[in-house]
């Protein structure tokens, strides 16, 4: 177990120190400048979507959800981030078009700069990290299926409100984060 342990660290670690730091600066901006954040993503690259978005409302953003009930429609100074793996997730292409016709932004984490969500955004952090599809071009892994991409995607966005937090002129401490975690538990 502790090589799987540590095998499975040193992969995420790899990935993540690829990881261009001008594009994560710059989703971070388009982030910090929206009106509202909505976020999308499917399977389990919609859990890690929804880890974010739960870190962004303790730290105070206008965020949602897409595909949750209490989710309003996407308006113009609003940002779509989608995460996808391929680029190419088919409901997430549509939210992609949908957001661009109401000229909200559109921000990406993937592994496929060049993917049709990336033709449409705006903003586009590449994990260069394996994917379910396994190509020529990805990182050897033992884990299965888009493990690694999911991983460093919860790692870097996590990053991301880190920098977030350091960017408030008041900064946020742990106590006020806390004051937003949910208290109905």
């Amino acid at each position: 177990m502790k090589r799987i342990i540590d095998t499975v660290a040193g992969e995420i670690s790899g990935v993540l120190a690829r990881i261009d730091e001008k594009e994560a600066t710059q989703l971070a901006d388009v982030l910090q400048n929206a009106k509202r954040i909505f976020i999308a993503g499917t399977g389990r690259s919609g859990l890690v979507g929804k880890v974010f978005a739960m870190r962004l409302m303790h730290s105070e953003y206008p965020v949602y959800v897409v595909g949750e009930t209490i989710t309003p429609s996407i308006e113009t100074g609003d940002v779509l981030l989608t995460i996808s793996g391929s680029g190419s997730t088919g409901t997430l292409v549509q939210y992609a078009k949908k957001a661009k016709e109401i000229d909200a932004k559109v921000a990406l984490v993937t592994t496929n700069k060049n993917s049709v969500i990336g033709e449409f955004s705006e903003c586009t952090v590449v994990i260069p990290a394996a994917t379910k599809k396994r190509l020529a071009t990805e990182p050897e892994t033992i884990q299965p299926l888009g493990s690694q991409f999911d991983q460093a995607a919860h790692l870097l966005l996590d990053a991301i409100v880190v920098y977030l937090l350091e960017q408030q002129p008041e900064g946020k401490s742990h106590h006020s984060l806390n004051q937003k975690h949910a208290n109905l538990e």
